[in-house]
């Protein structure tokens, strides 16, 4: 009998590269490369190769659970959600709506996140929905909008990087994060471009980059800032593409001339020549680009952060222009469509602002609900999960695991356990689920039909493969249920393309307008680029920023005709090269200046630590750490330490170490390389137990975005006598 294999995308980061998916005879199921998606070709790293294993029943959630004298214990669908609906609206009733809590997550489909986004306000009416999207890539989002009114992780596809002249690359390590993308920067250097890293670390990444730039944790900003002084300084700016192009040159122009290079080298740690070498590098080939992610981004200051390697691009003509521009690399399968449709505490779907009156009469008309029903923007996340217990009683938890992914995970795990009602619905048991008063089994990646929005901006369809176990559902089933159970009986459909299809609707004329795509267009085209908006007869070409059409340069887009008549508008690859998706048209400058970490070492705790992933682990663990493979190649946490520092310490590879900030303590076995500052220490954050790395986090968050500062925070080192 012929094995029928299903084409689908890997569940982890937001690569989403293309797999086939295969029953097997004697039970399981395969996956195999699939060479015809463009972004991998056929390439998977080893989570993406293992994926399959947590669809096994063995290892993952297949009955509802009920706490039980301090237990959790099997139940059935029934008393499971009606336990659920009856404690929400019990917490609603006495509190009042904002009582009540909901927590989604960057890994679920956008037709969940949006029926979730729907349910918070809809059916329970509280304003208290976040995700840990906004752990991801919240200040890149915050300052791309700032600068060309639109946020799309990248405003290009992932095949232009081979093809520019130039990428730094800030805070990233894909290497390690995302593997299938390290061709394209290889590719890059392969056809005569250079690559620049910039992180602490000399990471997999570094290694194979041009030039390395490790600054001082915390200290990206000033990087950035030095280099705009150099290129001013050097008469390297862009002055027609400015003028025409562009508002608020002279303030942030005044801002970086106060960043001169050798006081820039005095807070980085990076020798001036080679400030001046990346200047070189950067501004010498006619296009080039800036991609950031988590290191520049999760900071107290992120938002300027990235703002300032903006001004950087804008300053010298690289952005909406050809093989150029400023990109953020999405970490989150979908952390770019988790954001898009309504899942985030100030928006609604198609990145419409919930503090719009034009988008909440557009969106409550969608949804047949009067607009003023609509709560207004609620906490950010991490100010959620620190008012849970108090302002927030009861709370619903969908596709995170915040016990070992939070800053200041310890007083995350503290709030949790203070609420009155905890329901989670995920597909194993994780550490937050192992608190909840309820735990949902749901379905996952290759059980489910649903799409994602890669970092690329390219919707996708991941399609159902295989069968979930007898007792399983998925989250629409549940919100549907719930819903019902809460008095609302219509508008919380189980089939993904209806809710797709009112997602579809919602989002038109929005910043990011689905309204042009559908289920079979996504089957057809290996994805769509948003904007795509529905057009009518008569129409064509392809939107700007700013959803005006215009015409398609680079885009290699062709119309197609729908049976309606109607056009078939072909999506939206390139932005911004027309006009940026501002009022005027024009990007703006933001002037920043340099400003210190929320936490500055001191006698007490004299170093900085940073945080990050490895190959083999991903976000908090809670999949990939029941995965025999991926364990064997990466079985725990560790501390990351210069020789210099150990031979301090006294401590020698593999001895314990125990990493201590002002909230808390972390043991984990030494690894001594010379790959990283004699000042910092690194850990990967994916572990739980005496390991997490978020139990010392910094929660300062920036003022805009309102992200985490996981990457920068004070610690000393100490030695743990072997017992």
């Amino acid at each position: 009998m012929e094995k029928t294999s299903t084409p689908t995308h890997c569940p982890y980061c937001a690569l989403q590269c293309g797999m086939n998916i295969t029953p097997l005879p004697q039970g399981g199921v395969e996956v195999t490369e699939r060479a015809d998606f463009p972004v991998n070709r056929g390439a998977l790293c080893g989570k993406g190769r293992t994926a399959a294993e947590v669809l096994s029943p063995a290892v993952r959630l297949t009955t509802p659970l009920v706490r039980e004298g301090g237990r959790l214990v099997p139940a059935g669908w029934p008393e499971a959600l009606d336990r659920i609906a009856g404690r929400l609206a019990a917490t609603r009733e006495r509190y009042g709506p904002d009582a009540l809590g909901v927590f989604g997550g960057g890994g679920l489909t956008n037709e969940k996140a949006y029926a979730l986004g729907k349910f918070a306000r809809v059916v329970l009416g509280t304003s208290q929905i976040d995700y840990n999207g906004r752990f991801c890539m919240s200040s890149a989002a915050a300052a791309g909008t700032k600068a060309f009114g639109l946020d799309r992780g990248l405003p290009f596809p992932l095949e232009d990087v081979p093809r520019t002249g130039c990428v730094i690359l800030v805070g990233s390590n894909p290497a390690e994060t995302m593997p299938p993308s390290l061709r394209f920067f290889t590719e890059l250097r392969e056809n005569g471009g250079t690559l620049i890293v910039v992180d602490p670390r000399r990471t997999r990444t570094a290694e194979q980059a041009d030039l390395h730039l490790a600054p001082r944790p915390g200290t990206d900003l000033a990087v950035a800032l030095g280099l705009l002084h150099l290129v001013v300084a050097e008469g390297r700016t862009d002055e027609e593409y400015i003028r025409e192009r562009t508002t608020g040159w002279e303030e942030a122009r005044a801002a970086a001339m106060a960043h001169w290079p050798e006081y820039v080298e005095r807070i980085t740690g990076v020798p001036v020549p080679l400030l001046r070498e990346a200047v070189r590098m950067f501004c010498e080939p006619e296009a080039a680009m800036v991609l950031t992610a988590r290191g520049p981004e999760q900071q107290s200051k992120g938002t300027d952060t990235v703002g300032a390697w903006i001004n950087l691009c804008l300053a010298t003509g690289r952005a909406g222009r050809p093989l150029s521009g400023y990109g953020c690399l999405t970490g989150q399968g979908n952390g770019q469509g988790g954001r898009e449709h309504g899942q985030k505490a100030d928006q609604l779907p198609g990145y419409r602002k919930l503090d719009d009156p034009a988008a909440r009469r557009h969106v409550a008309g969608v949804w047949g609900v009067h607009p003023d029903s609509l709560p207004g923007p609620g906490r950010s996340a991490y100010e959620l999960l620190d008012a849970l217990g108090t302002d927030v009683r009861a709370l619903l938890l969908m596709g995170s695991n915040p016990v070992v992914s939070a800053p200041r995970a310890a007083h995350v795990e503290e709030r949790l356990r203070s609420l009155d009602f905890l329901a989670v619905a995920d597909v194993v048991l994780s550490e937050t689920a192992e608190l909840a008063d309820v735990v949902l089994p749901v379905t996952q990646w290759a059980e489910e039909t649903g799409t994602t929005t890669s970092l690329e901006g390219r919707v996708l369809l991941r399609r159902r493969a295989v069968d979930p176990p007898p007792g399983v559902h998925s989250d629409l089933y549940v919100l549907h249920e719930l819903a019902g159970r809460l008095g609302v009986e219509k508008g919380f459909p189980t089939d993904p393309e209806e809710v797709f299809a009112e997602l579809r609707r919602a989002s038109a004329g929005g910043p990011a307008d689905y309204s042009g795509i559908t289920y079979r267009r996504l089957a057809e085209e290996n994805g769509v680029f948003w904007p795509c908006p529905e057009e009518p007869a008569g129409t064509s070409g392809v939107a700007g920023g700013d959803g005006t059409p215009v015409a398609p340069p680079g885009t290699g887009a062709v119309d197609a005709t729908h049976a309606s008549g109607s056009v078939r508008h072909p999506g939206t690859p390139r932005l911004f090269l027309d006009r940026f998706a501002t009022p005027d048209g024009r990007a703006r400058f933001v002037a920043v200046a340099h400003r210190a970490t929320a936490e500055e070492p001191d006698a007490e705790y004299p170093l900085l630590l940073t945080t990050g992933r490895v190959v083999s682990q991903y976000q908090s663990g809670a999949q990939t750490r029941r995965v025999a493979e991926l364990n064997t190649a990466a079985p725990g946490p560790f501390v990351e330490l210069h020789p210099r520092l150990a031979a301090r310490l006294g401590a020698a590879d593999g001895d314990p170490l125990a990493v201590v900030s002002r909230r808390g303590r972390a043991v984990a076995p030494a690894r001594i390389t010379d790959t990283i500052r004699p000042d910092t220490v690194f850990m990967p954050f994916h572990w739980p137990g005496e390991g997490r790395a978020n139990t010392l986090t910094n929660p300062a968050l920036d003022p805009t975005s309102r992200m985490p500062e996981f990457k920068s925070c004070a610690v000393r080192v100490e030695v743990v006598p072997r017992s």
